[in-house]
């Protein structure tokens, strides 16, 4: 984002349900996130997950967002949290060895973004190389989604994560895979 005013006009759009302006907010800060969680946990998966987590968490309260505060700052705040929530989870799950669904909201499918018409667009053989190239679970999402044809419900509900992550996951999933074509 190039200035104060770009950056909140940005998170006004996303609060209006832009998908441009989520995909923008992820783009400009996904890799302050990802760098900080990889510091901090010295693990790429554990870094990516919990990053997926924090933005889902973002988008999901983002009316809650107060512009007296850095967006960046409000970000690392709710990723320092998930990060918690990761550890006590990892610790309630070894001394219980159990754990519990999240309820799966039914929400609208967006109309195809600018990487959707790209991903239908390409030739299904190069496609599916690209995919490959993918990490495994960014695979999977991208296969449900687009092979399999599911909702973000029914996505969510086969991965057994919350609709929110699985967005991220595949706005995610989506622009690397449309970087890795247009290389």
């Amino acid at each position: 984002m190039d200035t104060t005013e770009n950056l909140q006009a940005t998170i006004n759009q996303a609060k209006s349900g832009s998908q441009i302006a989520f995909s923008k907010l992820l783009d400009t800060f996904w890799n302050v996130v990802y760098g900080f969680q990889l510091k901090r946990t010295e693990n790429e998966n554990d870094a990516e997950d919990i990053t997926i987590q924090t933005f889902s968490k973002a988008f999901d309260k983002l009316d809650t967002f107060d512009t007296s505060y850095e967006f960046k700052t409000w970000l690392i705040a709710i990723s320092k949290n998930v990060h918690v929530d990761l550890i006590r989870k990892r610790k309630r799950n070894v001394l219980e060895s159990g754990g519990s669904n999240e309820a799966i909201k039914k929400v609208l499918d967006d109309a195809p973004s600018v990487e959707d018409r790209l991903i239908i667009e390409q030739n299904l053989a190069t496609l599916l190389q690209h995919i490959k190239n993918l990490k495994p679970h960014y695979q999977k999402v991208i296969n449900l989604r687009y092979f399999n044809e599911l909702s973000y419900a029914a996505i969510a509900q086969e991965l057994n994560e919350p609709i929110n992550n699985v967005k991220v996951k595949l706005l995610r999933a989506k622009k690397l895979l449309a970087e890795s074509i247009k290389k």
